[in-house]
């Protein structure tokens, strides 16, 4: 295999001049974006290696693209968004960039400090993965680079948003339980915490209101306190025969505190997830649940943000990315009532 790849190499591979593969390596005018963006991956799988510190000396670029993560969104106990920045990473280094992962703090946060990589110039731009507050959301669409915001979205028009589309996904699993002859349907998450859990359980709603079945706000239960932080789900009385989750995480939950209550899943109550994360396969009974396809997410950030590094005043608005449901072992057709062991 050769090691030592050239601009002529690739451009024989795509069947471009070599012209065109430096103009695109090089991020020059002549070359659109979309050849532009192939024509840096096709460099990366032949293992061409850029020359990035010539590059930033020669246009001022540092060629790192910053990655924060609110901190209650990260640790042992949450997988998806760190899977979420592993895609953003291997996407980025597929147009020349890099990835750099800044955790961001609480306190910064409410005290609407702006990451420090942005603040000591180490990044030409930033995708915000996870929700954080109204206010720091206007604090980074003041910053002068450009900002992509990922998995959630606000009532900001001009944000540039890449979410997966919570809404139809939730009303897909809904219509799934309802087709297995679920009639009483709870939700399981804070309907305050996140726009990600506002439009879940929208979705699941529209189910229940298109197929005539009665919403019972009893069956609606919490997961987590306003700082985002799971609290202690509670189980109502009388008992539902199935339940959407606002995730696989909560989703694990609320099997363990059924099955330490009596409950056997599926048989005497269904349970599905969404976001098709490690919990989804961790325990048993494994998870029905919706896949995010976090590639095509990533694919879509990554673009959005190459196009406003070099154009800023590019604008694309909220853009959802279709999921689809894995089907597994923790829905069955319902026993009414459900039955304690």
């Amino acid at each position: 295999m050769k090691t030592n790849i050239t601009m002529r190499d690739i451009a024989e591979k795509l069947g471009v001049s070599s012209v065109t593969v430096s103009k695109a390596l090089n991020d020059k005018e002549g070359v659109s974006a979309d050849l532009k963006l192939k024509i840096k991956q096709v460099a990366d799988e032949m293992g061409y290696r850029y020359n990035t510190s010539a590059r930033a000396m020669k246009d001022g670029r540092s060629y790192n693209i910053g990655v924060t993560i609110p901190e209650r969104f990260t640790g042992m106990t949450q997988s998806f968004y760190l899977n979420v920045y592993q895609s953003l990473s291997k996407t980025l280094e597929q147009t020349g960039y890099y990835g750099i992962l800044h955790i961001l703090s609480s306190d910064d946060e409410n005290s609407l400090v702006p990451p420090r990589i942005y603040s000591e110039q180490k990044v030409d731009g930033l995708i915000i993965l996870g929700q954080v507050s109204k206010e720091y959301i206007e604090m980074m669409q003041s910053v002068n680079i450009p900002v992509v915001f990922m998995d959630f979205y606000d009532e900001k028009t001009d944000m540039d948003a890449v979410i997966t589309d919570n809404f139809y996904g939730a009303y897909d699993l809904t219509n799934y339980l309802i087709s297995k002859g679920h009639k009483r349907i709870g939700y399981v998450g804070n309907l305050y915490a996140t726009s990600s859990i506002q439009d879940r359980f929208l979705g699941y709603y529209k189910s229940l209101l298109e197929h005539r079945l009665e919403r019972n706000d009893d069956f609606i239960l919490n997961d987590r306190n306003e700082e985002g932080k799971f609290v202690d789900i509670q189980l109502p009385d009388p008992m539902p025969t199935a339940f959407v989750c606002n995730c696989d995480q909560v989703a694990r939950l609320l099997i363990n505190k059924l099955v330490l209550h009596g409950y056997q899943v599926p048989e005497d109550v269904s349970v599905v997830g969404f976001d098709n994360d490690a919990y989804a396969t961790i325990g048993f009974p494994e998870l029905t649940t919706l896949a995010v396809d976090v590639e095509e997410m990533a694919r879509t950030a990554v673009q959005f943000m190459y196009e406003k590094v070099n154009d800023p005043t590019k604008k694309f608005g909220r853009v959802q990315v279709k999921g689809r449901i894995i089907y597994r072992d923790s829905v069955s057709s319902p026993t009414v009532p459900p039955q304690k062991v």
